[in-house]
């Protein structure tokens, strides 16, 4: 029988991404007792209030269809969180979505398509490639260093831009190295996309989880406010990711071309999360400082743990959920060492080729366990490193 195109394109971009994820979350359901540090799951509950308010909209009967754009209750309190960045915003330049990834997806449907070229910075979340690929367009990387900071250099994204390029899509904090975009930085590759004539979609989902450093939207700097859309969603700010709450904001000539796409997808998220997510967006909860405080008392003792150990080495976050560890000093892939602290200490850790050609020998931990569960994870992690680097020593050693 006949497929469509889309279906070859994201044949090799979806599931076989999160293989290691998989087959440990397949152990842990046969009884294995495996530690999984392999997404960006608050380990915090959404708060028992908006659950309530959520509750409570669905018995009063907020249950029927909504509209394409987002409900008002709901609309109206995100130009109140956006007004600062993006002065005179009105209803027509938001439009609200399921979640970080559906607004994501149709915001890109809208730009690029077969022939067009996405700039995005490798390493890169696991699923931006399949959002791109979807359209018919394709990634164009731009290196991301660990000695850079994980943060993209002017210089590199020059040299990856073509004549086919159409957007760079940023991520800030990023996910997966936790780096965050400061304003210089910001500031120059907005002036790229000027110079190039490049949207700039920004993914700011992590934007309430930064330990050091300011949060920096490209909406800040008035010159990039007509090429700039953002995505973002409650998911990470308020621990409420099986809620899929989240929107776009951007020109109003993009919001209303994306409409209608939007519109064809879904044709409006539901009510009664809009009420919650209303509330949670115009209220003082502490969730995302909590989170926050955590993750970062956790990426701090991980870091100085892999300073201790033989073999690894680690890229300390500036925010976000995760940290990303270098294995190369022992010999394997990111991929290889992966399977091994698997099978080998029942840890399951994303690799780094999941999120880029440039992340080939690294690893990505979540740091969203408890402290204790956390710490055992990354003795593991450290033993399995020993282990390797001790046989690769015997090995080169002459008889």
């Amino acid at each position: 029988m006949h497929y469509a195109s889309i279906t070859r394109r994201l044949r090799d971009l979806g599931g076989d991404q999160w293989a290691v994820h998989n087959a440990a979350r397949d152990r842990n359901a046969r009884g294995a007792a495996i530690i999984m540090l392999t997404i960006g799951e608050p380990d915090i509950p959404t708060d028992p209030d908006l659950v309530e308010i959520c509750a409570q909209s669905m018995r009063k009967g907020r249950t029927r269809y909504s509209n394409g754009r987002g409900e008002t209750g709901l609309v109206s309190a995100l130009e109140a969180t956006y007004a600062p960045r993006l002065p005179g915003i009105g209803p027509e330049n938001i439009l609200c979505f399921p979640g970080t990834q559906t607004a994501l997806f149709a915001v890109m449907l809208a730009l690029v398509e077969d022939g067009d070229g996405v700039l995005i910075g490798d390493p890169y979340y696991a699923t931006y490639d399949g959002v791109v690929e979807a359209t018919g367009a394709r990634v164009q990387p731009v290196p991301l260093k660990m000695e850079h900071g994980f943060v993209p250099q002017p210089g590199d994204l020059r040299d990856a831009i073509t004549p086919q390029s159409r957007v760079l899509l940023l991520n800030t904090p990023h996910n997966p190295s936790g780096s965050v975009i400061g304003r210089d930085t910001m500031k120059a590759i907005g002036d790229i996309a000027i110079a190039h004539d490049l949207w700039i979609v920004c993914d700011e989902v992590y934007e309430s989880l930064i330990f050091t450093g300011e949060f920096c939207s490209p909406l800040e700097f008035a010159a990039l406010r007509e090429r700039t859309i953002i995505v973002s969603s409650i998911s990470k700010s308020h621990a409420a990711t099986g809620f899929r709450s989240g929107w776009a904001v951007g020109p109003v000539e993009a919001m209303r071309l994306v409409l209608p796409i939007s519109e064809t997808m879904l044709f409006g998220n539901q009510p009664f999360i809009a009420d919650m997510t209303e509330a949670a967006l115009t209220n003082d909860y502490d969730t995302a400082a909590r989170l926050r405080d955590a993750l970062s008392r956790r990426a701090r003792a991980c870091q100085a743990a892999f300073d201790a150990a033989k073999g690894l080495s680690s890229f300390p976050p500036q925010g976000g959920m995760f940290m990303m560890v270098d294995v190369s000093q022992t010999g394997l892939s990111g991929e290889a060492f992966a399977w091994r602290l698997l099978e080998e200490e029942a840890v399951a850790v994303m690799p780094g080729e999941s999120f880029g050609a440039e992340a080939g020998h690294l690893i990505r931990l979540g740091l969203t366990l408890p402290d204790d569960e956390l710490a055992e994870a990354v003795r593991r992690i450290a033993a399995l490193a020993s282990r390797l680097c001790e046989a690769g020593a015997e090995a080169a050693t002459p008889a």
